[in-house]
């Protein structure tokens, strides 16, 4: 099945029985099988019936609230891609060729009626509202992103098997777009008009449903503010809080500057992240153990690859710099670890690796202060500790002697080595 559509119901038969039949007649051409789900919320005016007798398949809503509809219609859908819109003709048929059109530019096509040609017609009132959650979500959670509260979407559904669905309201569509957006998903806006509803009663209410709105808020900002975001690092650059901005920034002119005389050769970022040490480094190529952060680095066109550290897919002696930043600290002392840095870096090649100095006392502070402020950050993974002693010994041991330090704060020491 190439597309399955998803269009959740509660007594819309009127508006069933004239929007099914134009979802088949504009079908585009180039679909080449597809399915029109109709997900009931217990109608009692015949919905399912005048569904079935369409042509769409039907199904019982399993699980309560708009969230519920989509759940249920999502475990039944067999598509590649799967399409939700509304039933009350306020998402014009029509339209689909144009969303469908667009699904090779991202993984979530989103018909917006926020971005430059995009409208929407209806009541004043709801339309302030739904600005002002858009405003929120948007500026709050850091979102490249116009209008996170259409439900008018082309998914790959691949996509939504990669993180679970919690919210039941219509929060449910914020939710799904955050988490696409952090697992590192493309997103695309597609301008559309939103038609008003054809007939019946809207089951809206912005107002009805602002708990749950805030509860979904929380939760999703403290996943854009975690580790598991993709463009975690990539925000930390231009991050509002003075230290952590300043913090990256140090940080990026330091590595860069030890690179400088090998950045026009073979360069391996291990632990990349979303950091754009790696992005400034065009020769480079980036290693993560999420895929996420990976598939974030890709839209910004950056090389790399999912891997683990200890066990790195390249051969021998084959980089002429290897940088490994804040990563160390999160794994196990291992000699494993070394011996992979030391296996893959060309003699007299530069080793630049970058960890918190847990030898004095401003680290071990900030760490204890980080924690507090940013749950769900770096702070509490640190399960290996280096001193600036201990670190300089280990990497002698596997055949580097260690040329310069550097630090940030006086916190985080940066050393530069060449393999003998």
């Amino acid at each position: 099945m190439q597309l399955s559509i998803i269009i959740p119901a509660l007594n819309e038969r009127d508006n069933l029985t004239r929007l099914i039949p134009l979802l088949i007649k504009v079908m585009p051409s180039d679909v080449e099988s597809y399915e029109i789900i109709v997900v009931d919320g217990r109608s009692h005016d015949g919905t399912s019936q005048v569904a079935e007798d369409l042509g769409a398949i039907v199904v019982t809503q399993h699980l309560p609230g708009y969230g519920g509809a989509l759940k249920s219609g999502f475990e039944q859908a067999q598509g590649e891609y799967i399409l939700t819109m509304d039933a009350d003709l306020s998402h014009p048929p029509a339209f689909l060729s144009t969303i469908w059109q667009a699904r090779d530019e991202a993984e979530v096509v989103i018909a917006s009626r926020y971005v430059p040609g995009g409208a929407a017609d209806m009541p004043w009132f709801r339309y302030i509202l739904s600005r002002l959650l858009n405003f929120t979500f948007t500026q709050g959670l850091s979102l490249p992103i116009q209008d996170v509260s259409s439900g008018f979407r082309l998914y790959r559904a691949s996509v939504l098997h990669h993180f679970p669905i919690q919210s039941a309201h219509f929060d449910v569509l914020e939710e799904i777009l955050i988490q696409a957006h952090a697992h590192g998903w493309r997103i695309v806006e597609v301008p559309f008009r939103y038609e008003a509803r054809y007939s019946g009663k809207s089951h809206v209410s912005l107002l009805k449903f602002g708990w749950a709105y805030l509860k979904t808020f929380l939760r999703m900002w403290r996943l854009r503010n975690s580790i598991d975001s993709a463009d975690y690092d990539y925000r930390a650059y231009d991050s509002l809080i003075p230290l952590q901005r300043y913090w990256q920034r140090t940080r990026h002119k330091i590595i860069l500057n030890f690179a400088r005389d090998t950045e026009s050769g073979s360069l391996l970022d291990v632990g990349c992240g979303s950091s754009r040490i790696l992005l400034d480094l065009p020769n480079a190529i980036g290693v993560d153990i999420k895929a996420g952060k990976i598939r974030y680095i890709h839209r910004h066109g950056a090389n790399g690859l999912v891997g683990s550290a200890f066990a790195l897919p390249f051969p021998n002696a084959c980089f002429d710099c290897l940088i490994s930043s804040q990563v160390i600290e999160h794994l196990p002392a291992d000699p494993l670890l070394f011996e992979e840095m030391a296996r893959l870096i060309k003699p007299g090649g530069r080793l630049i690796l970058g960890t918190p100095d847990y030898g004095g006392w401003i680290w071990p502070l900030l760490e204890f202060l980080y924690g507090r402020l940013a749950p769900g950050g770096y702070a509490d993974e640190h399960i290996t500790r280096y001193t600036q002693r201990s670190l300089e010994e280990t990497l002698e041991s596997y055949g580097f002697e260690c040329e310069g330090v550097a630090w940030v704060a006086r916190a985080e020491m940066i050393m530069s080595c060449r393999k003998r």
